[in-house]
């Protein structure tokens, strides 16, 4: 069973010190991973050690806290953003190899609501109409709330809501706010939605109109094992783990051949 790491924070210790290059487990990969894979990554990373005898710990965090982490040294092989910009500010920093970095995933954001909820929307506008809280995550940091802000200031809406939102650590944070009732409704991903049954969706962003939404994952530099780092990555792109991600309502691009 893959292992969860709730906080890499003494890891990140251990590389200041040079022990970064020493694994506690032999044969074992550490992926840093958007939350919003949560639901799906757990399995399919359970899947992919069944069938190859590799350990998978997973490091799931918001894309901003993970990138943060791998420039301060925490030892991981396999990073997957939320986004292109926690990407590229990883690899800026030459922390991960270019000719690794594909487009794994790609998601669409909705609004959400608890399920006793009486409001309605039929268009992003309709938000303006409600008088309660909204959650979302982080607009200024963590990629869901950052495309989130990124739609609603498209259609006009992001100024008179300010005052009435519910920032959050991440995506999922944002989804237990709105199960608890703590907010009248949210913003998230289609596959936050989907894991849940405490929330009913409200209104879906059409793709065309919403946000380029993709989940870039790449090898790093400092990878113990790039050779087994690349054998999951491409397990992640391959028709099993696709099949359980397109499951969980993640749409899977084409792999040009």
């Amino acid at each position: 069973m893959c292992r969860l790491i709730v906080s890499i924070s003494l890891a990140v210790c251990s590389a200041s010190c040079g022990a970064s290059a020493d694994r506690t487990t032999p044969n074992s990969l550490i992926v840093s991973a958007a939350s919003s894979l949560t639901p799906v990554l757990e399995p399919v990373s359970a899947a992919f050690e069944r069938s190859s005898g590799v350990k998978v710990e997973l490091n799931l965090a918001s894309s901003s806290t993970l990138a943060a982490q791998l420039i301060a040294g925490a030892p991981v092989d396999l990073f997957i953003s939320a986004d292109q910009a926690q990407m590229n500010r990883v690899a800026a920093e030459g922390l991960i190899r270019v000719a690794s970095r594909v487009d794994l995933l790609a998601n669409q954001l909705v609004v959400i609501a608890p399920l006793d909820t009486t409001f309605r929307m039929s268009s992003p506008e309709g938000l303006g109409e409600l008088a309660g809280r909204i959650a979302l995550a982080d607009p200024v940091a963590v990629p869901a709330g950052v495309y989130a802000r990124t739609y609603l200031e498209s259609v006009g809406v992001w100024g008179q809501l300010q005052t009435r939102l519910i920032p959050t650590r991440n995506v999922r944070a944002a989804l237990t706010t709105i199960e608890a009732g703590e907010a009248d409704a949210g913003i998230v991903y289609r596959t936050d939605m989907l894991s849940s049954d405490r929330v009913t969706e409200v209104f879906t962003v059409p793709i065309p109109d919403g946000p380029d939404i993709r989940y870039p994952a790449a090898i790093t530099t400092g990878s113990a094992d790039p050779g087994l780092a690349e054998q999951l990555l491409t397990y992640l792109r391959g028709p099993e783990a696709g099949a359980r991600f397109q499951d969980a309502g993640f749409i899977v691009p084409v792999t040009e051949e």
